[in-house]
């Protein structure tokens, strides 16, 4: 195996294993609806083996930030499509990412009265509202009738992806979003069937990615995870717990016939990882960087030692359009502006030069 060698994960081929990590950008505006420079952003990344877009809201409580993207209105829909359309016509794959908030929002962004988690527990610190920083609300805790229609807004949303041309589905069960917010036990602090235990911990993102994979297929479907990451409150310190709790995440997800499992992790080499790759028994994805860079060199090792089927980048693949010709050719590379990540324009989105240029 090597990285710019073909793979299948599930009903997705890719043409290389450099993997466009999903990436929040908020440039779909007040309406959540991506535009014509989303759709350039993307295409102008398809030689990637995959992209997997931005975190999308699957329903309007759900929504995270001021300008993320929705897939739940017919507007958005109809733009995802030219995204996906853009991205086809150049040759690419796309994948969306499906991101409940959770607790991660606030009143003012949401247009809803509340946000929701596992648990009433609120974030330490301040939302970015449109008027100003805020501090987290404490969240309403979901009740067993809602998690039913947390979950059929989940698969009503991975409909309308695959409506909108989309190539599969990536649950966003990781940083600290609410699939997440349910696997800690400092967020999760239930006493029903969806709390306590680590298996119980796990059942809720066992059943949504579950009934996501019955309603589009299992083959397009895959599933972002990020075991002791420790971010936005969702702290797993106990090596134990968190073992336990990722080997039921992964024992509920290994039947399903998933396209894969990704994994973001600093230490993607080491026994947590591998061991959760080697229990799903499926093609299994990387990432080592959030707030780091992960390199050429890093990516070509993880594939060649055998570590993942792919590898997803993250900053670099913001920085350098066509980030898969440069590896493969041993050329520089573009150095990512972090202060331009999150915008409203085509500064340091759409207008890093290509090698072409």
């Amino acid at each position: 195996m090597d990285l710019f060698s073909p793979v299948s994960l599930g009903d997705l081929h890719l043409p290389n294993r450099v993997v466009m990590a999903p990436l929040t950008r908020t440039r779909s505006g007040d309406a959540g609806i991506p535009g014509p420079l989303v759709a350039e952003h993307y295409a102008q990344r398809a030689s990637v083996g995959l992209i997997v877009s931005e975190g999308t809201y699957p329903s309007h409580e759900s929504r995270a930030y001021p300008g993320q993207p929705g897939i739940v209105t017919e507007e958005q829909v109809a733009g995802w499509r030219t995204v996906a359309d853009a991205v086809h016509a150049q040759g690419g794959r796309i994948v969306m990412q499906l991101m409940h908030s959770g607790r991660v929002s606030h009143p003012l962004i949401n247009g809803v009265d509340r946000v929701v988690a596992p648990s009433a527990v609120a974030i330490a610190g301040e939302a970015r509202t449109p008027a100003g920083k805020m501090p987290y609300p404490v969240p309403h805790a979901l009740t067993a009738e809602e998690l039913a229609t947390v979950r059929d807004e989940f698969v009503a949303a991975a409909k309308n992806a695959i409506a909108a041309g989309f190539d599969g589905v990536e649950v966003h069960g990781a940083n600290g979003y609410l699939l997440h917010q349910f696997l800690s036990p400092v967020s999760n602090v239930r006493d029903d069937r969806y709390g306590g235990s680590p298996e119980a911990r796990a059942r809720f993102v066992v059943e949504v990615t579950a009934a996501i994979a019955d309603a589009v297929g299992a083959g397009r479907v895959g599933i972002r995870l990020s075991p002791m990451h420790n971010i936005q409150d969702v702290h797993e310190t106990d090596l134990a717990d968190v073992t336990a709790t990722y080997e039921a995440v992964v024992d509920g997800l290994a039947p399903l016939g998933l396209a894969y499992v990704s994994v973001l992790h600093k230490d993607p080499r080491g026994s947590l990882v591998q061991d959760l790759r080697e229990r799903f028994g499926g093609p299994f994805i990387v990432n080592s960087g959030f707030g780091s860079v992960t390199t050429r060199d890093e990516a070509i090792a993880l594939v060649e030692d055998a570590h993942a089927d792919a590898v997803a980048v993250g900053r670099l693949a913001i920085a350098n359009p066509d980030l898969v010709e440069r590896w493969k050719g041993e050329h520089p590379e573009n150095e990512p502006n972090p202060a331009t990540f999150y915008g409203t324009g085509a500064e340091g989105y759409t207008d890093y030069p290509r090698l072409s240029a």
